[in-house]
């Protein structure tokens, strides 16, 4: 399928992509020129409040070392969702104009833990109305994360949940969490990381043949990351299964030239791989601003010599294990770097579409001036 017959496939819904006729999210507010647009984009969240009991009373993790691990973090989300978070999504609402057509949210939406499903439903569905009022009803679409299924029952809520939001947000039937939607001329492929659908993606990567930009929106990312539990990315797990999936979409997506817009690790991370005859540019977001200091734009890693370093630096997991050696991983995707970049930071984003050319305003804490600029196409 070439770009004309995508164009005209996507535009009447034959390929499951849309409605017959146009959506819309598609159809924008003002006169523009064709095919500029932009989306505001949320990293990982963590929804919650305080007291913990509020979304927590059920809670029931057995597991000591696990327990006080999860419990700190309520305490951590109560904190920063009391002030400082709702400041970051005033100042993300504040980015959106007449070209913005949707909200992506990167996984993670809320911190799940409920220990009761009516509970972890009632938390998924506080965070998504309260999105949409303050970004003035635009389509909210978010990715599978793994705090969104991390609970008692949370799993079959958010799959039997999301999707009819989903659903509603979009104008179309989605049935999965994993689905594909189209922009103008470009192709959204959203994908669940925490069980992947090897035979939808591979669906969807055929369907969507054609488009002039095709973006990857996955919670974990598509590259290991530069943090102790690095195996938490698209088919990262160390077994010849998963080695053999991830080279295969790794490759898939690198001929696709694929833009990947992903969250989960907390950081705001930049990488730009050329390799497996393509090219994969990976923007990581994270809206998680727990510490005050992260509301300012600091590089501490920066160029493909330091891909993998800070990790060197970290002495154990949160189970008091080791940190495991994984040099081989990161050197296998180093020589492929073009560009690297690692930051703490936490804030919000938008991602311009311009013709040919992509790029991502990255808008620290709820500065109102541009921290910095990723040039991705």
């Amino acid at each position: 399928m070439d770009r004309r017959q995508f164009l005209t496939l996507s535009a009447t819904g034959l390929v499951g992509l849309g409605l017959t006729g146009p959506m819309p999210l598609l159809e924008g507010k003002t006169k523009r020129k064709k095919d500029d647009y932009n989306l505001v984009i949320l990293g990982d969240t963590h929804f919650d409040t305080e007291p913990a009991d509020v979304y927590h009373s059920h809670y029931n993790e057995p597991t000591e070392w696990l327990n006080r691990v999860q419990r700190a973090e309520f305490a951590r989300n109560g904190e920063m969702w009391r002030e400082r978070c709702p400041r970051l999504v005033k100042r993300a609402a504040c980015l959106v104009d007449d070209d913005t057509r949707m909200v992506l949210q990167m996984g993670d939406l809320i911190q799940g833990d409920c220990g009761d499903g009516a509970v972890h439903r009632q938390m998924l569905d506080d965070v998504m109305d309260d999105f949409k009022g303050q970004f003035g009803g635009l389509p909210l679409v978010t990715v599978v994360g793994n705090h969104d299924i991390r609970g008692t029952d949370a799993k079959k809520v958010y799959h039997e949940y999301m999707p009819k939001r989903m659903s509603e947000e979009l104008g179309k039937d989605i049935a999965k969490t994993t689905f594909a939607f189209t922009v103008d001329s470009d192709a959204y492929l959203v994908i669940d990381f925490n069980h992947p659908d090897d035979a939808e993606v591979e669906k969807l990567l055929k369907e969507t043949r054609g488009a002039r930009h095709t973006f990857i929106v996955v919670h974990g990312p598509v590259f290991p990351f530069d943090g102790g539990s690095c195996r938490w990315f698209y088919h990262g797990k160390d077994t010849p299964e998963h080695t053999e999936a991830r080279l295969h979409f790794r490759q898939a997506f690198a001929r696709r030239k694929a833009i990947v817009l992903c969250g989960h690790t907390h950081k705001t991370e930049f990488a730009d791989w050329w390799g497996d005859g393509g090219r994969i540019t990976q923007m990581t977001m994270n809206s998680v601003w727990a510490r005050e200091e992260q509301g300012r734009y600091v590089i501490d890693a920066e160029g493909a010599d330091q891909y993998g370093e800070l990790r060197k630096k970290m002495s154990r997991l949160d189970n008091g294990q080791p940190i495991p050696d994984e040099t081989a991983l990161f050197e296998e995707y180093r020589p492929g770097l073009r560009q690297y970049s690692h930051s703490p930071a936490a804030g919000s984003y938008r991602l311009d579409v311009k013709g040919k050319h992509v790029s991502v305003d990255f808008y620290a804490g709820d500065s109102t001036f541009l921290s910095h600029r990723f040039v991705l196409r």
